[in-house]
């Protein structure tokens, strides 16, 4: 499915409505460069599930933890380069968990996501505010 956002704030209402999709252990695999709106999309997905405060993206702490309806860990994979920097991170500890897993830079990870994680490719559109999302493994 395609969607177009024209905002930041249509790109957080965009999280928002993923974020009522989701019953807990969902890994969500955002690809898409500098600028994109993962950050954004990740604000509206966590307000979505009732945490208010304190998005931000883990660029170096690698990964973030919140708490809402359903548990976050909000991972930033950009500077992962190799199997021995995402097995430090813990990653693979927190898929057997029933908290949702929203990663940043998936495309440097690729090879380590389940199966069935929702993939959601970030692009620029037309305008310089407009963002095209492809999801795939979620309807909305």
């Amino acid at each position: 499915m395609q969607i177009v956002t024209d905002s930041p704030a249509q790109t957080e209402d965009l999280g928002r409505r993923v974020a009522r999709q989701l019953r807990g252990g969902e890994v969500l695999a955002l690809f898409g460069g500098m600028g994109m709106g993962k950050t954004a999309f990740t604000r509206g997905l966590a307000a979505g599930l009732g945490i208010s405060s304190g998005i931000s993206s883990p660029t170096f702490s690698i990964v973030n933890e919140y708490h809402g309806r359903l548990t976050v860990y909000h991972f930033d994979m950009f500077r992962v380069e190799s199997w021995e920097d995402l097995e430090s991170t813990g990653f693979f500890d927190y898929l057997d968990t029933d908290a949702v897993l929203v990663i940043e830079w998936s495309e440097n990870i690729s090879g380590a996501l389940p199966p069935d994680a929702i993939t959601i490719e970030l692009s620029a559109g037309k305008t310089e505010q407009e963002r095209i999302f492809r999801i795939e493994g979620l309807e909305l």
